[in-house]
């Protein structure tokens, strides 16, 4: 016996043309699929049946194999070889049927979406659902009506997507299949959100109430994308980051490819209203090539221009928004991440005073200013698009324009319950403010923001993934607090789900050590020797014997010198002359701190009598400090203000 007469065996090395075989793999995928939402088990039964159908010359069963290898949704093989081999399959199967039959239909109208969907385009798969309603074959209705869908959930087609999704439950009462039922309800429930209508948690409660009937790995995943975004909007950014981490694992379980890329994109939206998107640009990076990313998803190279100009590597941002923009900006596939790509450029070109790239921005995000930013299946959520199109005018510098759409912005986002998104719209709308002259507005704005802030940190507080305290936003006894950790040369420092970056300081070291002992009474002394934490335990009671600085704190200070006269040469020849004066009275400040603090030889000082000077170069250094603080942030530094005491004895108390 040759070669192509061999017996066809699965992994486990039993015949593969026993009666049977074929079809209990193709009845194990689609209960995969189909009733259990695998997608991964799915993959996997199709494909083995596909392989003996094509050697055993079974038509019928080649195109279901080939049809359930395409998954539930459109472009689920992303990378070019698994793009070309289902596709391939398809056609092969194609060419062997009877082109009016209904299998071959499903083919055809799956072709159409997996093309369309890569081309942004809707021609070929409205034109085959057209075809589908005319026939008496309810499945291929569904599956036309779900794939179309899928290809339409750019901006401009909400009323057509909403008909769709409406047909589509209807149908699955004819195909009898859960799987069209609990489409057809995610796609009305995507549609809700994607609209910003207020309805839209009823539609998401009616969907968690079917699968707490019998789960559904694929749908499920979705509905916890939808949990990680919801949970964004009220603020509750460290329990959405735990929630993006089990979101993940659900996905991986259901072998669905956008497990990752979601994560990171749930994560680009968390750290965005951190203040701490910066911490991304590795990730960003690296996920902009990654094959697993859909050839029409542009958001991570938006995301990573705005990193990378707010990391101060200019250079990298201006290449990525050239990058965007190519030809045209226009040009960019209206994909469901289209919008959130449209919110970063607006952004990136702020940060880089792009005003040509701004005004492109409003111009094509301009009929889309009543709807929500939202990204793919309602995965994550900027707010309202009056916040980018006021962005955008800020940058062309139509300041009266770009105050009444973040005044507008300020309101959709309220009704979406979207606080971190109402903040910073807010903060932008203070800013316009200002640069229109009207100060007064400006400073009642950010009042309301102060005022919401209170509000915010007198909330019940959060927990994190564990159900402990979280570290970034509670101290030891469940209170909101601040948060304050080294960047490089600067420190990221927040409260409230919001943060910013500042300058490195001495006052912000101080600031650091009490912020990371909440409660605790810290001598003025103490904070000069550069100690980073107390022993309670140990009082001391005398001061005569006790190093000034300790060899740490010491070799901190003359490094940080060695930096600061590199700045000034810098400051000074580029004429930075407010630069330079800052790093003037540091570098003047630590060099009195040096000597007074060592001897002959470089030998440690001991304190004189009393602690006057200590309580005055440390109240001075954390007040300049908390002036820094409150330019960038007024909110965070408002808190601190009033958390912070100083004199012989500092202390922050959070409440």
């Amino acid at each position: 016996m040759n070669n192509a007469d061999a017996p066809v065996r699965d992994a486990s090395g039993s015949d593969a043309r026993r009666p049977g075989e074929l079809r209990t793999l193709l009845d194990e995928g689609t209960r995969a699929v189909v009733d259990d939402g695998d997608l991964r088990t799915g993959r996997d039964r199709f494909e083995r049946a596909y392989r003996i159908a094509e050697s055993v010359g079974e038509e019928r069963s080649m195109a279901a194999a080939a049809l359930g290898f395409g998954g539930l949704w459109v472009h689920e093989h992303r990378t070019v070889a698994g793009s070309v081999l289902l596709e391939s399959r398809l056609r092969r199967a194609l060419e062997l049927l009877d082109p009016e039959s209904s299998l071959a239909l499903r083919l055809r109208i799956r072709l159409a979406g997996e093309g369309d969907y890569r081309n942004s385009d809707n021609t070929a798969i409205l034109a085959l659902l057209k075809q589908a309603r005319a026939r008496q074959n309810p499945m291929a209705r569904a599956e036309a009506l779900s794939l179309a869908h899928h290809c339409l959930v750019g901006p401009e087609h909400g009323a057509l997507r909403r008909e769709l999704a409406a047909e589509l439950v209807a149908e699955s009462f004819r195909t009898s299949r859960r799987s069209d039922l609990l489409m057809g309800l995610l796609w009305q429930t995507v549609d809700m959100f994607l609209d910003g209508d207020p309805h839209a948690e009823r539609c998401l409660a009616e969907l968690r109430g079917l699968l707490a009937e019998q789960d559904h790995l694929a749908v499920g995943f979705v509905v916890s994308a939808m949990e990680v975004m919801l949970a964004v909007r009220a603020g509750r950014l460290d329990e959405a980051e735990a929630l993006a981490r089990a979101c993940t694992e659900r996905g991986i379980a259901a072998g669905d490819v956008n497990a990752t890329v979601w994560q990171a994109a749930q994560l680009v939206t968390i750290r965005w209203y951190q203040g701490r998107v910066v911490e991304l640009v590795p990730l960003l990076s690296e996920m902009v090539n990654s094959p697993t990313l859909s050839a029409v998803d542009d958001h991570a190279l938006a995301a990573l221009a705005v990193a990378t100009v707010t990391a101060g590597d200019r250079r990298k941002a201006v290449s990525a928004l050239a990058t965007l923009c190519g030809r045209d900006l226009g040009d960019l596939p209206r994909s469901s991440s289209w919008m959130v790509t449209m919110h970063g450029v607006a952004e990136a070109a702020y940060l880089l005073d792009d005003t040509a790239t701004a005004a492109r921005v409003y111009e094509l995000l301009s009929p889309y200013g009543h709807l929500p930013i939202v990204g793919s299946l309602a995965v994550a959520c900027f707010g309202s698009a009056h916040h980018a199109l006021g962005v955008a005018a800020l940058t062309m510098g139509d300041v009266d324009r770009a105050v009444t759409h973040l005044r507008d912005a300020v309101q959709q986002n309220l009704a979406l319950a979207h606080w971190p998104a109402v903040t910073a719209s807010w903060d932008r709308l203070a800013v316009a403010l200002v640069r229109a002259g009207r100060q007064a507005e400006a400073d009642a704005v950010r009042r309301e923001m102060a005022a919401a802030a209170e509000e915010a940190a007198a909330a019940p507080p959060q927990k994190d993934g564990h159900g402990g305290a979280d570290p970034h936003g509670e101290d030891g006894q469940g209170q909101p607090a601040a948060f304050c950790t080294r960047l490089g040369r600067k420190w990221r420092i927040g409260f409230g789900g919001r943060s910013v970056l500042v300058e490195h300081s001495v006052g912000m070291l101080h600031l650091a050590v009490l912020i990371a002992n909440p409660r605790q009474e810290i001598r003025s002394v103490d904070l000069v020797a550069g100690l980073t934490a107390l022993n309670e335990a140990a009082e001391h009671t005398a001061l005569s014997g006790q190093p000034v600085l300790d060899r740490v704190a010491a070799q901190e200070y003359r490094n940080r010198l060695a930096r600061l006269r590199t700045e000034l040469d810098e400051f000074q020849a580029a004429d930075d002359h407010e630069r330079a004066a800052t790093a003037q009275v540091e570098h003047d400040w630590l060099m009195g701190q040096l000597a007074g603090a060592t001897g002959l030889s470089g030998r440690a000082r001991r304190f004189p009598e009393g602690e006057e000077r200590s309580r005055v170069s440390v109240s001075k250094a954390i007040r300049r400090a908390l002036d820094r603080i409150a330019a960038a942030d007024p909110v965070i530094g408002g808190h601190l203000r009033h958390a912070v005491h100083t004199g012989v004895r500092c202390s922050y108390w959070p409440a």
